[in-house]
């Protein structure tokens, strides 16, 4: 109406017809006018356009650099990756040192102040949960002391996997009498699956994501890897809409056909969150599994993956405890080569370096191991892919405690990205257990005096895991490959 408007002010007040000419030059100033108009549309919406294929490519695989960053105000984050490294285990004068998980969780708990949300498997903190004796359960039972005491001050919620008959529930109820909310979500009968996230959230601005479970192993008796983000709301809070899925669900409910608006997010891979992360830009998003428990915008986890190997350029490195691409636990088991086709897929298309570090402990499926064959058989002086198998040395006395001593990282790191995250890398873990994912891109970001990116903490922990006595090159387990990790005491 505007234009019109104008047009109307310079027709002249009587109502004679102009004089040709005048109706001519007036008729060409309009014409040029509405030219002017649409050239400027067009042009707002190639840039449009052309910032959204900056930040994540032509194709959409990966996080790229971003032309033009939407960074939330006032978070300036700080991310550290952190490690427990099993009694024992010892990587020289000059191995890469993290801070350790039983630090950060007992930092957590200090800066709790309003609330503290955790996601997890199953909880076993204490000596008692296992029918151990170890005095390095230590760690894991002052972790449940510290938190029994933060739930009388502090709003506790835990959502946590139905558990199985075998299972104990002792340190939920523990926590439920010191005033902690516990709900139990049945995934088995929800997806078939189980919840198998590992997250903690305080105060809707600190987050840890990563391997270790609520146990005491966690702690001094399993090798694991995750990452902590202080002061960082924004992350904080699309973390807590996985949550409150979860949280949902332990009510009683069922998964919707689609989630509602409220669990939705706006940050993926097509579309990172924007912060400050140590000093320096980067572009992160959370990403979730099985895909039924993708609300709207969140990125499915295997698609994370994917995209992430599929932007590589130089490396991809992967550790992992389980690398099988078959739905192990499907009836009857079904191929499953989606990560396995990608990781072919960079090393032969891209001449990307691929490196596979798998964990070998007496609980290893031994199906794993053709397909690391047929996968490390593509090495050779063109093409850069390796397998190693990965060993946590063990005495006779730890070789008593259950289910400790074995590598149980899940993360990958390439050139451009850092991802950590919950699951094993089977089927199964993608398509009906519940996981979550940390991607971040510092992609181009110059740090600081002393800032190190993640996907270089990332790739410091790796190479010294791959270069350190622990690790064993595939062919080096002889013809008896398939059954060695069932006899890795005092490897």
């Amino acid at each position: 109406m505007a234009p019109q408007q104008k047009y109307q002010q310079l027709m002249p007040d009587s109502e004679e017809d102009p004089p040709p000419g005048d109706r001519g030059a007036r008729k060409l100033c309009w014409d040029s006018l509405m030219a002017v108009l649409v050239l400027l549309m067009v042009g707002v919406l190639l840039l449009l356009a052309t910032s959204r294929i900056a930040v994540f490519g032509a194709e959409g695989v990966g996080p790229q650099e971003a032309s033009s960053p939407r960074r939330p105000p006032g978070d300036a984050c700080r991310l550290t990756v952190v490690e427990s490294i099993p009694e024992g285990m010892d990587y020289g004068p000059n191995g890469t040192v993290s801070p350790t998980v039983f630090g950060v969780w007992t930092s957590l708990i200090t800066e709790a102040t309003r609330t503290v949300d955790i996601a997890s498997f199953y909880w076993t903190l204490t000596n008692s949960d296992t029918g151990t004796t170890e005095p390095s359960a230590s760690q894991g039972e002052k972790i449940l002391q510290e938190l029994m005491s933060l739930s009388s001050r502090v709003s506790v919620r835990i959502v946590v996997n139905k558990p199985s008959k075998s299972s104990t529930t002792a340190d939920l109820n523990s926590l439920t009498q010191r005033g902690a909310k516990v709900r139990v979500v049945d995934f088995p009968k929800l997806t078939s699956g189980v919840l198998h996230t590992k997250f903690w959230i305080v105060d809707k601005k600190h987050i840890f994501v990563g391997s270790p479970n609520m146990d005491w192993r966690s702690l001094t008796q399993v090798k694991e890897l995750g990452a902590v983000v202080y002061n960082c709301s924004s992350v904080a809070q699309d973390l807590e809409k996985i949550f409150e899925e979860y949280w949902f669900l332990g009510a009683g409910g069922d998964i919707p056909t689609e989630w509602p608006l409220n669990y939705s997010t706006k940050y993926n891979s097509l579309n990172p969150l924007h912060i400050l992360l140590n000093n320096t830009p980067a572009q992160v998003y959370l990403s979730s599994s099985p895909p039924a428990l993708s609300a709207r915008g969140r990125t499915d986890d295997l698609k994370a993956i994917l995209s992430i190997i599929a932007d590589a350029s130089e490396f991809v490195y992967v550790a992992v405890m389980d690398y099988i691409p078959v739905s192990v636990y499907s009836h009857p088991q079904r191929f499953w080569p989606d990560i396995d086709t990608a990781l072919r897929r960079a090393a032969f298309d891209r001449r990307v370096t691929v490196r596979l570090l798998v964990s070998c402990w007496k609980h290893t499926d031994p199906i794993m191991f053709p397909f690391l064959k047929s996968l490390a058989a593509l090495g050779n002086r063109r093409l850069h892919l390796e397998v190693r198998m990965f060993f946590v040395p063990t005495t006779e006395e730890q070789k008593r405690i259950p289910y400790g001593r074995v590598n149980h990282n899940k993360y990958l790191v390439t050139d451009r990205v850092g991802y950590i995250g919950t699951s094993n890398w089977s089927g199964d873990y993608f398509s009906h257990t519940a996981g979550v994912g940390l991607s971040v891109n510092q992609t181009g970001s110059e740090g600081g005096p002393g800032v190190s990116e993640v996907s270089k903490q990332l790739k410091d922990i790796f190479e010294r895991d791959w270069n350190s006595q622990y690790s064993t090159k595939l062919d080096g387990l002889g013809d008896n490959w398939d059954t060695v990790c069932q006899h890795t005491e005092n490897m």
